[in-house]
């Protein structure tokens, strides 16, 4: 034993690409609850940003950037078994409260068929609807049932229904292949469970969906996580080919040990490399940008103060 850090020690922040950053923005402020938050990183990695509007929720981080140049708008009404699929998570204290809210405001598109919808106990017996943003991002309020709720969202009359984000789900064509490489980056496997039903039928607008959901955890046990969605029984699906400043380009920003941490990761996926680069840091720091088996985005980074801010 080494007694050494993990070498994932958590998940920073997503960055979602949007095409007007500041009108997404108010968005997510007036209808989802999000403040704004302090400038990230500047960075030197493929996919420059010509703006960027940081935000908050609770205490997870969102970032809203335009990339330099613009890549193509969300394709569409990508199906939740697509590769190309990938939703952030919102928790909420108050189901109703949260999409009363949300359905004031205009510009989102439902994916759920049927309003928010009770999942039975198999499958977490939470409480979920799945939506899109004005601009395609797809998205999810998520309830827990009183008695069953993570102490991390635990909260005493909370000022805002919608408290923070629990995690970023992503479709993936292979969970075994999947898991092994988040695994090599230091994440674990926290839960797994089975979701089927009509119920996640109209979740998920997917006929018939028999869902393979493994939750991958990082060494502090806090939100946000990493989940993977794995739909059995579909046709085979290629991976994404997002360019960096496409919309649907969504970046994982993973706060890794340190520049050493990176390199080994860079090392064993060489060929997940996007652009075939790394970039050095001052003061022994690094980060990378990878595709992982399905062409998800993971942006793997050491933190310097900025990144490690909390509230």
């Amino acid at each position: 034993m080494t007694g050494r850090p993990p070498a994932a020690l958590r998940l920073a922040r997503i960055v979602l690409v949007a095409a007007d950053p500041d009108c997404l923005a108010s968005f997510y402020r007036e209808a989802l609850g999000f403040t704004a938050a302090e400038a990230p990183p500047a960075s030197d990695l493929p996919g420059a940003w010509a703006q960027v509007v940081p935000l908050r929720l609770g205490d997870q981080r969102l970032d809203l950037v335009a990339a330099s140049p613009p890549g193509r708008p969300y394709p569409g009404d990508v199906p939740g078994f697509s590769p190309l699929f990938q939703h952030c998570a919102i928790i909420v204290s108050d189901m109703a409260a949260a999409h009363a809210r949300l359905s004031a405001h205009p510009g989102w598109r439902p994916i759920s068929t049927d309003g928010p919808v009770r999942l039975p106990e198999t499958s977490g017996g939470v409480t979920a609807f799945k939506f899109r943003d004005p601009e395609g991002h797809p998205l999810e309020f998520l309830a827990f049932p009183p008695d069953a709720t993570p102490a991390a969202w635990q909260r005493t009359a909370p000022a805002d229904p919608c408290l923070g984000l629990d995690h970023s789900a992503i479709s993936v064509g292979e969970t075994a292949r999947s898991v092994a490489f988040y695994e090599s980056l230091g994440l674990r496997v926290a839960s797994r469970s089975l979701n089927t039903g009509p119920e996640q039928a109209h979740l998920d607008a997917v006929p018939n969906p028999t869902v393979e959901v493994t939750g991958l955890g990082f060494p502090d046990g806090r939100p946000p996580h990493v989940e993977l969605l794995c739909y059995r029984g579909v046709p085979s699906r290629p991976a994404s080919d997002l360019a960096v400043n496409d919309v649907a380009a969504t970046r994982l920003v993973i706060a890794m040990r340190d520049a050493d941490a990176v390199a080994t990761a860079c090392a064993a996926h060489a060929g997940r490399l996007v652009s075939g680069r790394t970039v050095p840091r001052s003061g022994g720091g690094a980060e990378a940008l990878l595709r992982d088996p399905d062409g998800h985005l993971v942006w793997l980074t050491v933190n310097r103060p900025a990144d490690d801010a909390r509230p």
